[in-house]
């Protein structure tokens, strides 16, 4: 299905509101490390892109393990959020991808710590590797 489709059939965006859809664009975050934009606002919603555990003002990855990455992820994406004028409890899906399932648990603390009652959707995946070795990536999707 192309993805024009299922954006509008997921979310009941019409192809008008796509076409006026804004990039979302943040000092307070990593830059993008390929072709694509750090949120895009459209038809009441902001899909922010995965978020890599990288420090924006140093561009390195935060030091320690997991439970550091994640919450440097977490960070990022709280900044993206920000930049489009909304915070994590507009928040209603995330996507967390973990390099190793072992880490499920450690990230699980720090996600606590981000996200209260009603929590949003969420799915997370171990996945073969992820951009610059990074242990954990977080995307997520809040309505405006």
């Amino acid at each position: 299905m192309p993805v024009i489709s299922y954006l509008c059939t997921t979310y009941k965006i019409t192809f008008k509101q796509i076409k006026n859809m804004k990039t979302i664009h943040t000092e307070q975050a990593p830059k993008a490390v390929g072709p694509y934009s750090q949120a895009i606002e459209a038809g009441g919603f902001v899909f922010a892109s995965g978020q890599l555990p990288i420090d924006p003002a140093t561009g390195a990855f935060a030091e320690g393990g997991i439970k550091e990455q994640t919450r440097q992820s977490l960070t990022n994406a709280q900044a993206v959020l920000r930049a489009a004028g909304i915070d994590l409890t507009h928040v209603v899906k995330t996507t967390v991808f973990l390099s190793d399932i072992d880490n499920f648990a450690a990230m699980n603390e720090v996600y606590a710590e981000f996200f209260k009652e009603p929590y949003p959707a969420r799915s997370a995946f171990a996945v073969k590797t992820l951009p610059k070795g990074a242990l954990v990536e977080v995307e997520c999707i809040a309505e405006k």
